[in-house]
């Protein structure tokens, strides 16, 4: 079981080689689950079988039930465009189990992804010190920040009975979440164009005047994942720093248009977060899963989440000066997932990421004035980064639902309705450079 079978390595590299190769990725996602059961039946038994006999079950009866969504034509959720240079480096990684879970481990691995944290740290304006590390992703990230914000708040001079935390009513689930598995609870502010405003902190903290004395942390947006919106970062950052709050920013989707000169503006306020979360996986190009915790003071975190037992004295005895990736999150056990992003920045170079990020913004700009143009389809609001929103007028749920079933039935694209506020929407998510403008017209030419 330990040994190499070389036929075995043939053939998944051969696989792997292949589909690398694809000059386009093809949609999937469509499938039978009784024909599914079928092939699986009695596939996992006490006697051995030939490899390419359970290869030939994935690529022939599951492999195109996964949906892609590393596809140009993938416009539902937050779909994802890794680079082949990280692909190929992820395979790395695991070929040599590479774990990440402290610097006597595994420093190589560290300072490696400490080098790609150093350069979107950078990106947001956080200074120097500023550190962390990588994890599944941006509800990891989220819920491991929020920890430190709640387990911090009385060295900010804070003391509360529950504790609460200001959050806009377009955050990503994941807050909710976060907070619900803390037993901490929202300051839920509305928002009246999905942005979130100090006039509108404001009008909740009247509306809700007993929360104020329990306010530990703030938490704004920087691309909502509905809508793509950012939040006036520094109105939250003003915010927080009146009454001693934490200032956490959920980046995971948008934080990449960071690295875009002229979307600067966007983002200011974001460079005095205590704490931002971006995926490597979503925007950054790297393959699942990946999401970059940064701290602007990571020591606050490594008193927080640092976990204590005998065996683990041993990763302790020396971090004067280099923080265990373990520490800074509610993980122990880690993979060294964010390899592959910096073998890929190391690779293609930061110019190659910022044209990459660039093609999306441009290609929803491009759908949008297409949907101006159109008659019986309304652009809800122009794009600040690369989702657009739209109606088509007459159309109910059903009706976006059904349009989503012949677009991937017939492999065109993948996309899914949304909800903006409480109305049914149509909703394009952009990410992948190699969406081309043909790509977007068919779908609009099919509402």
């Amino acid at each position: 079981m330990h040994e190499l079978d070389p036929k075995m390595l043939d053939l998944i590299l051969g696989y792997l080689a292949e589909r690398l190769a694809l000059p386009e990725a093809p949609v999937d996602g469509l499938g039978d689950r009784e024909s599914m059961l079928h092939a699986m039946n009695h596939l996992i038994g006490d006697e051995p079988k030939d490899p390419a006999e359970i290869l030939g079950v994935y690529t022939d009866h599951l492999a195109d039930t996964i949906l892609s969504a590393d596809s140009p034509r993938f416009y539902a959720f937050i779909p994802a465009a890794p680079t082949k240079a990280a692909l190929l480096f992820d395979m790395v990684v695991s070929a040599a189990s590479l774990q990440g879970c402290s610097w006597l481990e595994a420093a190589g691995a560290v300072l490696a992804e400490n080098s790609a944290l150093r350069v979107m740290a950078e990106a947001a304006g956080l200074p120097e010190s500023a550190g962390g590390t990588f994890v599944s992703g941006g509800s990891a990230g989220n819920l491991s920040a929020l920890v430190v914000a709640r387990d911090t708040a009385e060295q900010r001079g804070l003391s509360v009975r529950t504790p609460r935390v200001v959050v806009s009513d377009q955050s990503h689930s994941s807050i909710a979440n976060a907070l619900r598995i803390t037993g901490m609870r929202p300051l839920i502010v509305p928002t009246t164009d999905g942005r979130m405003t100090r006039a509108a902190i404001e009008q909740a903290l009247v509306a809700d005047p007993d929360t104020a004395g329990d306010l530990v942390a703030i938490v704004g947006t920087a691309g909502t994942t509905n809508a793509g919106i950012v939040d006036d970062l520094t109105a939250c950052a003003d915010f927080a720093t009146e009454r001693r709050l934490w200032f956490h920013v959920d980046g995971a989707y948008g934080g990449a248009g960071l690295l875009l000169p002229e979307l600067q503006d966007l983002y200011a306020g974001i460079e005095r977060a205590d704490s931002l979360v971006m995926d490597p996986h979503k925007w950054w190009f790297a393959p699942y899963d990946s999401a970059a915790l940064i701290y602007r003071e990571p020591r606050l975190a490594q008193a927080v989440h640092t976990q204590d037992a005998s065996y683990l004295d041993v990763i302790h005895d020396d971090d004067a000066t280099d923080l265990n990736p373990s520490d800074l999150a509610f993980h122990l056990t880690r993979r060294a997932r964010g390899m592959a992003l910096w073998f890929s920045m190391a690779v293609n170079g930061m110019d190659a990421y910022r044209d990459a990020v660039r093609a999306g913004v441009q290609i929803a700009r491009y759908a949008a004035e297409r949907i101006d143009a159109m008659d019986e389809v309304e652009l809800i609001r122009q794009p600040e980064l690369s989702i657009v929103l739209f109606r088509r007028r007459g159309w109910e749920l059903s009706d976006y639902e059904a349009w989503s079933d012949r677009l991937l039935r017939n492999q065109t694209a993948f996309v899914t309705a949304s909800a903006w506020y409480g109305e049914p929407v149509g909703r394009l998510a952009f990410l992948h450079p190699a969406t081309t403008t043909q790509m977007v017209d068919e779908v609009l030419g099919s509402l």
